[in-house]
């Protein structure tokens, strides 16, 4: 391997790659952060572009830091052997990974999904909890859908908060970014159900019959579902709630849609 040897973390390199925690530089550069070697793995293996690779150098003889250093180089990346204090200068916790990739984002249009029985999205709608969209991402993962469709003003699915929150799952979920009557437009075509979750006008989420497949919208933390989209949805859903709570968070709510509909312990 031909590793660029890195100590200071006052190094040009190292302050670029930590100008990502910032929205603004990520939509210049079109890149993002990923700590840990088992996310890194999973970028290289599903074929994301890999521009730095930066490891420690105790890691610098495993196998694992070595095939991602060789996908790096071999895609014109840079890998970076550096130290504990410049580690501790790109990443934010306390105990930070010691292999830390920059990748490129991708992000699709309305217009490049294919209509497909086995192809149910989860729509959100002005999510604004990072960890909140991260835990999605990951649950959509975990579940078998196909995808993530963020409409109107999303927080960033590739800020740091986000990515760790998928625990590698940014990767392989795909990523489709919308304005509201853009969506709405596209979903006139839509030929399975569109579930809205709101307490308007809804029934118990047990007792509603979906024909695949589906859009399940999900809003706002804090608005929650806007009316343009309600309009559009084929059924409204709500979750029960049986104590004093009125509500669930956003990413729990969303799962345990996920799971009633697709029953994915069935497949």
């Amino acid at each position: 391997m031909s590793a660029k040897l890195i100590t200071s973390p006052a190094n040009p390199i190292i302050k670029d790659i930590k100008a990502l925690e910032m929205r603004k530089r990520r939509k210049e550069t079109g890149q993002f952060l990923v700590e840990g070697l088992r996310s890194v793995i999973e970028g290289c293996d599903l074929g994301f572009l890999l521009k730095y690779i930066a490891y420690h150098t105790d890691f610098e003889q495993k196998n694992d830091v070595k095939r991602c250093v060789l996908y790096c180089e071999k895609l014109g990346g840079l890998a970076l052997e550096v130290n504990d204090s410049v580690l501790e200068k790109i990443s934010r916790k306390d105990n930070p990974q010691a292999v830390i990739g920059v990748f490129e984002q991708r992000f699709l249009g309305l217009k490049s999904l294919q209509y497909d029985s086995d192809r149910n999205y989860v729509v959100l709608e002005q999510v604004r909890d990072p960890g909140n969209l991260g835990t999605i991402i990951r649950t959509i993962d975990a579940v078998g859908a196909a995808g993530v469709i963020l409409v109107g003003s999303c927080c960033d699915p590739y800020s740091v908060e986000a990515v760790r929150a998928t625990m590698g799952s940014v990767f392989s979920v795909p990523l489709i970014q919308a304005e509201l009557p853009d969506f709405i437009e596209w979903a006139q075509n839509w030929k399975g159900s569109i579930i809205g979750t709101t307490l308007q006008t809804s029934v118990d989420f047990r007792e509603v019959a979906i024909q695949k497949p589906f859009l399940l919208m999900m809003g706002n933390e804090q608005a929650g579902l806007s009316e343009e989209l309600r309009q559009i949805a084929t059924q409204c859903v709500r979750l029960p709630m049986n104590g004093r709570a009125d509500s669930l968070n956003l990413a729990v709510a969303t799962g345990i849609c996920l799971y009633a509909f697709l029953e994915p312990w069935r497949a």
